[in-house]
């Protein structure tokens, strides 16, 4: 009898366990299920967030997508940049009467988020499993359709020179994008400037221009800064010694994303006021022949070892146009070396390295295995101190290029950039408060007379 009540006992207790891990997965997969259903409908807004994901170059602002509510929200629209640009907000200056929607505050780059009624959600696709799909990089950025042309640059033959440059080549690469201003270099890609330095002698400095991919182009020029001109830079995110003075660059964290998002940028920036990077600006002016006014702040962002920026590309939403228009040129200049085995690299996913064919090759293409190389098909530009990198996420008309999605890779070692877009019209800056260009003006005019430009 004692034998048979143990028997009932075990039993029991062996009932309740198994119920009591019944419950527990049901919590669980239930809890699983709803974190997953809150997922799934901000696949179509993740879509059209990660596009405005530009950085850059690497883009360019981001911000975390937040819940703004306790129902589950869809996100209609959002405001961002890929890369960090702030920009003074137009939307105060609208007067036109606004309806009511349910609108909630922003948090970091997002200004607002238009949340509509859980009740308009679709059902979300499922797995075989019985358990919704979440998003992965592939449905965020998926592969281009092979009929989009990618034209990347082919040499006949292994001669250096015509590996640096092609006038007739590099004018047709630039017909339908912002371009490059081929007034200031000569038939073999060298600048006609003459640097002059701070001890009043000048520099055999040059410019050299290189076209690394045809259609979309995409330029590296060499030597775009002095090693001098990077130390002097990379000095300008150090503590402000001269605290009578404000700072020429202000700190802002890169923005970050939450654990739904795809794409990652882990980096710190740094928002430079106008008049204290005036080497930047005119150089960029000299290179692309723009005006200031159409110049974003320019910032200079610094990678540690382990950080990234994952896939994104450098062109705003259309909630952002009023300010500017779209960008038309991303530009940046490395600050330091990294060698090849130590990441940090800018890729071009659907973009592939030059091709040489080489006369001694018996007539097989190779790769290019200058300073914009790649140990697979996309085309990365390794980062080489004073080497500029200069591309278009639209094309003259503001419309995106969707061909030239990036990332910069993990970086094993400290890396630097200096990194400038362009827009189709004026722009008004928002960092740091009270940056205007024209404030820079004399100081861009006395360095194009020092590059011997004027």
């Amino acid at each position: 009898e004692t034998s048979n009540s143990t028997n009932d006992l075990s039993f029991s207790r062996h009932q309740a366990t198994t119920a009591m891990a019944m419950n527990h997965r049901r919590e669980r997969a239930s809890a699983i299920y709803k974190k997953t259903q809150q997922q799934i409908p901000m696949l179509s807004a993740a879509v059209s967030f990660m596009f405005c994901l530009r950085g850059t170059t690497d883009v360019n602002a981001f911000s975390t997508l937040q819940y703004h509510s306790q129902q589950q929200p869809i996100i209609t629209s959002t405001t961002c940049f890929a890369g960090g640009g702030f920009g003074a907000s137009k939307s105060k200056l609208s007067s036109k009467k606004k309806t009511k929607k349910p609108k909630s505050k922003s948090i970091g780059f997002l200004e607002e988020l238009e949340v509509s009624s859980a009740k308009q959600q679709e059902l979300p696709k499922l797995d075989r499993f019985g358990l919704p799909l979440v998003p992965t990089e592939d449905t965020i950025f998926p592969p281009l359709d092979s009929d989009i042309s990618r034209i990347p640059v082919d040499y006949n033959d292994g001669d250096a020179t015509d590996q640096n440059f092609n006038r007739e080549e590099v004018a047709d690469a630039i017909k339908n994008h912002l371009g490059v201003n081929l007034d200031v270099f000569d038939t073999s890609g060298y600048s006609i400037h003459k640097e002059e330095q701070n001890n009043g002698e000048s520099s055999s400095s040059k410019w050299l221009l290189k076209l690394l991919h045809q259609d979309p182009p995409v330029f590296q020029i060499d030597n775009f800064f002095t090693a001098e001109e990077c130390e002097s830079y990379k000095t300008m995110v150090g503590p402000n010694e001269n605290n009578s003075e404000p700072p020429k660059a202000v700190q802002m964290n890169s923005p970050t994303f939450s654990s739904l998002s795809i794409s990652r940028r882990t980096s710190t920036t740094w928002f430079c006021r106008y008049e204290g990077v005036p080497t930047l600006l005119s150089k960029a002016q000299q290179l692309l022949n723009v005006d200031l006014s159409q110049m974003e702040e320019p910032q200079i962002v610094r990678y540690r070892t382990g950080e990234e920026f994952s896939w994104h590309y450098d062109e705003i939403p259309s909630t952002q146009l009023s300010n500017g228009g779209q960008r038309l040129a991303t530009l940046l200049v490395y600050l330091n070396d990294l060698e090849e085995d130590r990441g940090g690299g800018t890729v071009f996913r659907d973009l592939t390295p030059p091709i040489i064919n080489s006369g001694n090759n018996n007539g097989k293409s190779k790769r290019n295995k200058g300073s914009a190389k790649s140990n697979t098909k996309q085309l990365t530009v390794r980062p080489k101190t004073g080497t500029a990198l200069l591309f278009f996420p639209s094309y003259k008309d503001g419309t995106p290029d969707i061909r030239t999605l990036h990332k910069g890779e993990v970086a094993l070692d400290t890396k630097m950039i200096a990194q400038l877009w362009i827009h189709e019209r004026d722009y008004q800056a928002g960092v740091p408060e009270g940056n205007i260009q024209t404030d820079a003006m004399e100081g861009v005019e006395q360095e194009a007379k020092r590059l011997g430009f004027l």
